[in-house]
């Protein structure tokens, strides 16, 4: 049996059987994941909402609403800066912070759950900002598989509230696919880690042209993935350390 252990740097993960650190296009052979250490993150789609509160726990998983093949559900994942952590893992009911803080924007609090992560130093550099607001910050890479029953998808998109609570969504997002084929991971760093939008859209500071963001980025009140869920039980997110 894999056993895993934590590691002293923002709650990364390490194998017990591998702490090599992670070399660039290292791969686990035959699932398409790099291999070293990571912080693992089930996201869980059942058909019915949870009532327990699941704040200030260790767990790696978060529940969301399952919906089905002809009708997608969205959740919303709400993003906090901070080592990883889940704050909070029912998607079902009031979102809160790593702090026992209601998720509270334009006076209004949300629904949903709760993910905290550090800024990302391995993107922020192609951003229009082009750096990391105070706060953990480190360099990683994340990668994303579809699992449980063939026939489900996710589509997740970067969202961000601006200074009125308006809601804006990347033009760029993933859809995650459990076909018959063996699940295999892929690169959603980008995806995961920017927001992509073009100038004139509500809520998109971009002066002209397109523009990408870091999450965390001043220019916005809150960020999040917005998880649009068409009959998918089961994604695995894992996060990379880079050196």
């Amino acid at each position: 049996m894999r056993q895993w252990v934590r590691s002293s740097l923002s709650g990364f993960l390490l194998t017990a059987l591998s702490v090599t650190p992670l070399l660039a296009g290292q791969a686990t052979t035959g699932n398409g994941a790099p291999s070293g250490p990571h912080y693992n993150l089930h996201i869980i789609g059942v058909d019915k909402g949870k009532t327990a509160a699941m704040t200030g726990s260790n767990r790696h998983t978060i529940f969301v609403a399952l919906g089905s093949k002809n009708e997608a559900l969205t959740t919303n994942i709400y993003l906090t800066q901070g080592p990883f952590e889940v704050c909070d893992g029912n998607g079902f009911d009031l979102a809160y912070d790593c702090d026992g803080n209601p998720i509270n924007v334009a006076g209004s609090n949300k629904y949903g759950a709760v993910f905290q992560l550090p800024c990302d130093t391995a993107t922020v550099t192609s951003t229009s900002t082009g750096t990391c607001p105070s706060g953990t910050s480190e360099s990683y890479t994340i990668w994303a598989e579809a699992l449980g029953t063939p026939g489900g998808s996710a589509t997740i998109t970067t969202c961000a509230l601006d200074s009125t609570g308006t809601l804006i969504c990347s033009t760029n997002n993933k859809i995650l696919s459990r076909g018959n084929s063996k699940p295999t991971f892929s690169n959603v760093t980008t995806l995961l880690t920017t927001l992509t939008c073009t100038a004139g859209t509500t809520g998109c500071p971009c002066v002209s042209g397109t523009c990408s963001y870091e999450i965390f980025d001043n220019n916005f009140q809150q960020f999040l993935w917005q998880y649009d869920n068409m009959g998918l039980r089961n994604a695995e997110i894992r996060f990379y350390p880079q050196s």
